[in-house]
């Protein structure tokens, strides 16, 4: 067999997705590293060849078969009208697991309220054909510049309006923009080159990439509890939990008292413990999560 087929190319975003990227794929169990001077990573899995490029260009790249999969926000999929297979839905961001929201945005003493109020308007954005068809879609004629960067100081001395990304929407607010329309909730999205994805070696090991980062991804907002409970009762106990599935209950020495184990999401935690502890329950342990496979 040729060694060199059994290798998968991934085009790595460079840039805001790249720190949340490479932190999921170590939590999915493939450690990147990288060599500031350098833009190929390495990675401790033989198998995989990896590529750091802005994630604007990564779509293109796997249509022409440079990769063979990537890792790439849906919008620049959209704005390439990239040829690709649409392996996964990875929900997470440069800074949470909410997706990306691209809006139409102005300063909030613009007498712009809607799409229609740009007709003969000036629209900066990084996103034009994105922005075009979106103006297209709603019949408004007007002039959309291409954005280097820096596109919410653009208006309005240079522009009327701005097409822009948002995942919290606090640089909107804190340059005084407000929303008139949202064009795109995009999320980041695992990628594949048609004939990659045609190659039985090649999609059983991205599908086998896929499964761990959406469980590294999924453990992300959950942790593990671990407790002991009073047999006598476990009944009114049980009934305060939330979980995946039913409790693991284990019987101790000497029964009169039972371990029990639970996954739940972590924000429940806070409230969820002195319940606990109110019931009877003791020696609670809270570990967190590295992967969480369904």
């Amino acid at each position: 067999m040729d060694n060199q087929k059994n290798v998968l190319k991934i085009g790595l975003p460079k840039g805001s997705l790249q720190e949340a990227t490479f932190k999921f794929l170590e939590k999915a169990g493939f450690t990147f590293s990288i060599n500031a001077r350098s833009y190929f990573p390495s990675v401790d899995d033989d198998e995989l060849q990896g590529l750091l490029i802005r994630a604007q260009e990564i779509a293109k790249y796997v249509e022409d078969g440079v990769f063979d999969i990537g890792l790439t926000g849906k919008d620049w999929v959209l704005e390439t009208d990239a040829d690709v297979v649409e392996v996964a839905d990875l929900l997470y961001a440069k800074q949470t697991l909410r997706p990306i929201n691209w809006v139409l945005a102005v300063p909030n003493q613009s007498p712009i309220q809607k799409v229609d109020d740009l007709e003969g308007k000036v629209i900066a954005t990084e996103v034009v054909n994105l922005t075009k068809n979106y103006l297209d879609q709603h019949k408004v004629k007007a002039a959309v510049e291409f954005s280097w960067g820096a596109t919410e100081v653009k208006t309005p001395l240079l522009v009327d309006a701005i097409v822009e990304a948002t995942e919290t929407g606090s640089s909107l607010r804190a340059n005084n923009l407000r929303v008139v329309d949202t064009l795109l909730t995009s999320t980041t999205r695992l990628i594949a080159n048609k004939k990659s994805w045609e190659d039985p070696w090649k999609k059983e090991k991205i599908e086998n990439l896929v499964a761990l980062l959406k469980g590294a991804i999924r453990a992300t907002s959950l942790v593990g509890l671990k407790m002991n409970a009073p047999s006598d009762q476990l009944d009114d106990i049980v009934k305060i939990l939330p979980s995946m599935k039913n409790p693991t209950i284990s019987p101790l020495h000497g029964n009169s008292w039972v371990a029990v184990e639970i996954i739940v999401e972590e924000k429940q935690v806070r409230e969820l413990i002195p319940n606990l502890k109110k019931s009877g329950v003791r020696d609670i342990i809270e570990y967190p999560l590295n992967k969480v496979i369904r």
